[in-house]
């Protein structure tokens, strides 16, 4: 069987408005046991990945404020990607493009130097800059201590960390980067949240734009002759 990759949208959520302002573009793998997230998304084709991506905007229609979509610094670099996210803002347009910075660690590294360029490419094309997983990879703080003042909105993932949401480190490194969001006039957006416990530290910490499986899990979005692959 082909390798056969489809986009999620996770919503993101406003507690403050009770509203959804955004999706997330999650890609998944169809495997044997059904959809599942791919081991390494770096062993995903950029010529698959980015024309999933424009058939997929092109379809989408979204009437909310962002869409957010995960490149990683090896895709950042690469012409055809750039090229489709693009391509997708014009599709999505008046709906903003977020270009999220995962923190996934590539076969290089590459200089804050040689990556802004890049970053600032997208924002000329009305784009905004998102750095993914904060605190953990290749995005702790030092590492992208120069994007800070390019980024839009920051992502800090419970998910990433072994601990329990009452554990006071992992409250103290959230409310650093609660901090240095609202330093640089950013979003601050809390995800893998899952319970109610994670929901109630959020609203005690006074975070309202969240994002996890208790407020909304993936849902595929099919592209045309695919209803062969709807079953999760």
């Amino acid at each position: 069987m082909n390798e056969i990759y489809r986009y999620f949208v996770q919503p993101q959520i406003d507690i403050k408005t009770d509203t959804i302002y955004g999706y997330e573009l999650l890609i998944k793998q169809l495997t044997p046991e059904g959809w599942r997230l791919p081991k390494s998304f770096s062993e995903i084709s950029t010529e698959m990945t980015s024309k999933l991506l424009v058939e997929t905007t092109k379809i989408l229609g979204l009437k909310v404020d962002y869409c957010s979509v995960n490149v990683n610094r090896e895709q950042l670099l690469d012409t055809r990607m750039e090229e489709a996210i693009i391509k997708s803002q014009l599709q999505l347009f008046p709906t903003k493009v977020v270009v999220e910075l995962t923190e996934e660690e590539g076969p290089k590294k590459y200089s804050d130097a040689y990556l802004i360029p890049h970053l600032r490419n997208f924002m000329e094309h009305g784009m905004q800059i998102s750095l993914d997983d904060v605190g953990t990879g290749d995005n702790s703080l030092e590492e992208i201590r120069s994007f800070l003042p390019m980024a839009s909105e920051l992502k800090f993932a419970l998910q990433n960390f072994n601990s329990q949401n009452e554990d006071p480190e992992l409250q103290k490194k959230l409310i650093m980067w609660q901090g240095i969001s609202q330093e640089y006039g950013q979003r601050l957006i809390l995800e893998g949240i899952e319970d109610d416990k994670d929901a109630k530290m959020s609203s005690n910490l006074g975070i309202n734009l969240r994002q996890g499986y208790y407020y909304g899990k993936p849902e595929l979005l099919s592209l045309p002759g695919d209803e062969q692959y709807y079953k999760k």
